[in-house]
């Protein structure tokens, strides 16, 4: 676990609108609009963080009506109501993205407590694209500034999933973390395998101020997709405090599940801007997910410096870390010169396996398919290597079918490719008289 001093160093960059509007939703008009040029990619990041908000785009699409109906049941909802939905309409209006956003924000400050079920129902109904992603996480943070629990009782009714509710979490456990916490455990029933969707909010909206709690939170989790999506919450926080703390934070994770995990992502996220760090690091800390992670940094690294990546990987001890960065030299060389790359895998065969071979197949076939059905012949493991030759070849045989049925005619394959192929041939024929 980390320690209890560990704290955030300089501007973190908010990954959720819930977070960027902590403060600013009860600020005066003026100074909320004064920044309101950056909300639109701000808040973007947070209509992104879940998969299910397009399909509650969709959902609001259907249900955004039958919530109109239901407020006008309540007259003096829907009188409340009218005057901020005519504005929200004519906001919608406006095309100039920095003048939108401010604008918004500037309504959002205006919206009464009362008015908010009514607006949103409305905004639900008139279906969503990625500006309104936006805009819909934006409302759903200011509601939840005013009453989180309003906003969280109308989202359980209306929405079927866990954006909506993970936004107005976020918002609320940012300034009120213990309630939000209380809420997101009341409302879950434990199941097998399924963490807790409502922590993930809670763990977004308190990583910035108290990334300790946050990880002891993420901790807490069984593994599962819903701890997956706590995580990558968590990360861009605790990147923000640099490489080394990154590093330790993951180190000291004693789940090892989770461990993996966490030390894949902070590897693929510090690789591009320092590959020889990160590679020299995973190398320091073995395992699955240091195996797995060090092709896609030794081939970041190659983009930047050929010659030393390649040094690197010739320095490492023989294992399955050193046949994971051939992976990745091969894979680079072989998006540049497959010949090159498949002359350097032939040096170095003593550290190839099935998987070395397969990608680099995959990343030699667009430009030289032949030389890369030639590396298919070398796995070892026969189920996967027919797999990759029916693949592979069915491809050659769409795109250019000369080449690849003289090159399958004049090679020993597996019986059983060669009577695929040969029937997928013979079909392509008679379609093409």
């Amino acid at each position: 676990m980390a320690s209890r001093n560990l704290t955030l160093i300089g501007a973190v960059a908010v990954a959720s609108a819930g977070a960027f509007f902590a403060g600013r939703m009860t600020a005066p008009a003026g100074a909320a609009a004064s920044g309101g040029g950056q909300n639109g990619a701000l808040s973007g990041k947070a209509a992104s963080r879940s998969a299910g908000g397009e399909q509650d785009g969709a959902a609001g699409r259907r249900e955004g009506a039958a919530g109109r109906d239901a407020s006008r049941k309540d007259g003096g909802a829907s009188n409340r109501g009218e005057k901020a939905i005519a504005k929200m309409h004519d906001l919608m209006l406006v095309t100039d993205p920095m003048a939108r956003s401010k604008a918004w924000l500037d309504f959002l400050n205006t919206v009464d407590p009362s008015e908010f079920e009514s607006v949103v129902a409305d905004f639900r109904g008139s279906g969503m694209t990625d500006t309104r992603m936006s805009e819909y996480s934006m409302l759903l943070t200011a509601w939840a500034k005013r009453d989180p629990l309003q906003a969280l009782a109308y989202a359980e009714e209306h929405t079927g999933n866990r954006f909506a509710r993970n936004t107005i979490l976020t918002s609320w456990a940012a300034s009120d973390p213990d309630a939000a916490l209380q809420w997101a455990k009341e409302h879950h029933k434990d199941q097998e395998g399924e963490g807790n969707p409502w922590l993930i909010g809670v763990i977004q909206g308190i990583a910035a101020s108290d990334p300790v709690r946050a990880s002891q939170l993420l901790v807490g989790m069984p593994f599962s997709e819903e701890r997956g999506e706590a995580l990558g919450a968590l990360m861009p926080h605790l990147l923000a405090q640099g490489a080394d703390a990154a590093h330790k934070w993951a180190e000291s994770i004693t789940d090892e599940q989770l461990k993996q995990g966490a030390i894949g992502r902070v590897a693929e996220a510090l690789a591009e801007k320092d590959p020889e760090g990160t590679a020299a690091w995973l190398a320091r800390n073995p395992g699955e997910a240091s195996d797995r992670s060090m092709d896609n940094v030794i081939s970041t690294w190659m983009e930047k410096d050929k010659d030393a990546a390649v040094a690197y990987y010739k320095g490492l001890p023989s294992g399955d870390m050193r046949t994971s960065a051939l992976r990745g030299v091969a894979n680079s060389m072989a998006m540049q010169d497959p010949r090159a790359a498949a002359d350097f895998l032939d040096a170095n065969a003593v550290d190839a396996n099935d998987g070395v071979y397969q990608q680099f197949a995959w990343h030699s076939f667009g430009q030289a398919p032949d030389l890369a059905a030639n590396y298919i012949g070398k796995m070892t493991d026969p189920r996967e290597q027919e797999r990759m030759y029916g693949r592979m070849l069915d491809g050659w045989l769409r795109r250019d079918f000369d080449s690849a049925s003289k090159w399958i005619n004049g090679n020993s394959l597996p019986q059983p490719v060669m009577d695929r192929l040969q029937k997928r041939m013979q079909e392509q024929q008679q379609r093409q008289q």
